[in-house]
């Protein structure tokens, strides 16, 4: 997996070919290495925005107003649905199942950082820094 995380940063998305890359340098098979990136949905097959906002809806963060969050983070960053790109490439969203913090609820995970208690506040604030920063 951690060598699918690398494959994933420098490429934006894995591609076959940084697939069947990864599968040789470990040397494992091909088949497999694209069965762990299609299983974990923190790994993409298509483009993505370079800052990708990963959701969680889950129950805790859902009762907490998650889907409200997601809505939100979609108009921030201009796109009208879930998984589109802003037409700058800087920006996607995803729902995701669990990020493991319920206690912090609603939460997402903003490239490598995760942000709790989400407002759509925080989200614009979030939005801003990466977009002029």
């Amino acid at each position: 997996m951690p060598a699918l995380d690398i494959a994933q940063e420098e490429v934006g998305y894995l591609t076959p070919e940084a697939m069947t890359e990864v599968a040789h340098a470990l040397n494992l098979d091909p088949g497999y290495v694209e069965g762990v990136a299609t299983f974990y949905s923190l790994f993409h097959l298509e483009p993505v925005g370079k800052h990708r906002l990963y959701l969680c809806t889950n129950l805790a963060c859902m009762l907490r107003g998650a889907y409200d969050m997601l809505a939100h983070a979609n108009r921030a960053i201009g796109v009208s649905e879930t998984g589109e790109v802003s037409a700058d490439g800087l920006f996607s969203t995803e729902e995701v199942e669990c990020l493991g913090a319920c206690e912090y609820a609603p939460m997402l995970r903003l490239d490598h950082e995760y942000h709790y208690d989400l407002t759509a506040e925080k989200i614009d604030g979030l939005v801003a820094e990466r977009r002029h920063g």
